[in-house]
């Protein structure tokens, strides 16, 4: 599979079978450019304009927007509900993780995450190849919790998103807060995972920008 990082917390995976996957779709307000592709399956972390734009996507795709378990195909989907603040969604109210399984890839996608996890779902995210994580803190975690997630959770590949760019106004941190505490980083226009050839040591790779359709 290919995946390309379309801004904020949206990411476009192209499966091997032609399925295109796109996580958080924002909309117009958010500053990074409306992704083009079309779209078979949304995911959508929680209600706010910058991850549930989902009337701009292109297709007609199924959205997954509620916690449990989802399946589309050979592809599935587990929701775990979570908060998007400290103080069990008080402020900013409640978030979903996606645990994805795709074609023999185990990925994870932290939405608005703005609390450590608990144990049990540190338990239950294991073993992921894959992990998409918020860095930007303000709105959620930020770099060093981040880490002691990453730390908790050891994914094989872990890619930073919801921080600060040019594009972006929003109150949060750039990138470089979390790349700094690692040593192993690289930085791709895409990421190819292969179930058989994934790092033997962890990763840190920040995808940069793809704002134009992607063939």
């Amino acid at each position: 599979m290919r995946i390309y990082w379309k801004g904020h917390a949206c990411f476009l995976i192209e499966c091997e079978d032609g399925i295109n996957i796109l996580t958080d779709p924002f909309n117009n307000e958010v500053g990074y450019p409306i992704p083009q592709e079309e779209i078979n399956i949304v995911t959508v972390s929680h209600q706010h304009f910058d991850h549930n734009a989902v009337d701009l996507v292109k297709g007609s795709p199924h959205v997954i927007q509620n916690p449990g378990v989802h399946t589309i195909g050979n592809k599935s989907f587990e929701g775990i509900p979570t908060f998007h603040d400290k103080s069990e969604g008080k402020e900013r109210g409640t978030n979903i993780v996606f645990l994805m399984n795709i074609e023999g890839v185990r990925l994870c996608h932290l939405g608005d995450l703005g609390h450590l996890l608990e144990e049990k779902d540190t338990a239950r995210l294991a073993n992921i190849d894959v992990l998409f994580i918020p860095v930007g803190g303000h709105f959620t975690i930020d770099a060093l919790e981040a880490s002691k997630i990453v730390a908790a959770l050891k994914p094989k590949i872990t890619v930073p998103m919801h921080y600060k760019t040019e594009y972006l106004d929003f109150p949060i941190s750039p990138v470089e807060n979390f790349t700094k505490l690692y040593q192993n980083v690289e930085t791709r226009n895409v990421l190819e995972v292969d179930p058989q050839a994934l790092p033997q040591q962890p990763k840190t790779i920040v995808l940069n920008l793809q704002t134009s359709s992607i063939d």
